[in-house]
């Protein structure tokens, strides 16, 4: 999905692309009001990756090192399966194994 500042859409940087084919990109950014670093981060995605280098990536994180581990999460979500406790009570089992969880973050698993 395209945000309401972005200059480009998928379309305006295969635009753009061919457009760099045969003119500067210096002239055909200023041309289409991009900055010449937005449009040559986009011809460069486009020669490494080709045309899936123009689509739209995520932005969440790839890795999280901090995340809740697995085991945790299964066992809030058994928790509250078997025991039907909530979110406060859940937090206290896995504390006092030493395993400090948030009651947020029993919140958010559940």
């Amino acid at each position: 999905m395209l945000h309401c500042n972005a200059p480009l859409s998928v379309e305006g940087r295969h635009r753009l692309v061919r457009r760099c084919r045969t003119r500067p990109i210096a002239h055909v950014a200023a041309e289409m009001g991009i900055s010449r670093q937005c449009a040559s981060k986009w011809v460069n995605r486009h020669r490494r990756f080709g045309e899936t280098g123009l689509a739209d990536r995520p932005s969440v994180p790839h890795h999280q090192p901090t995340s809740t581990p697995a085991e945790v999460v299964a066992r809030i979500e058994r928790l509250r399966r078997d025991r039907k406790w909530s979110a406060r009570r859940i937090a206290l089992e896995p504390a006092a194994e030493g395993v400090t969880v948030s009651v947020r973050t029993v919140s958010r698993h559940l």
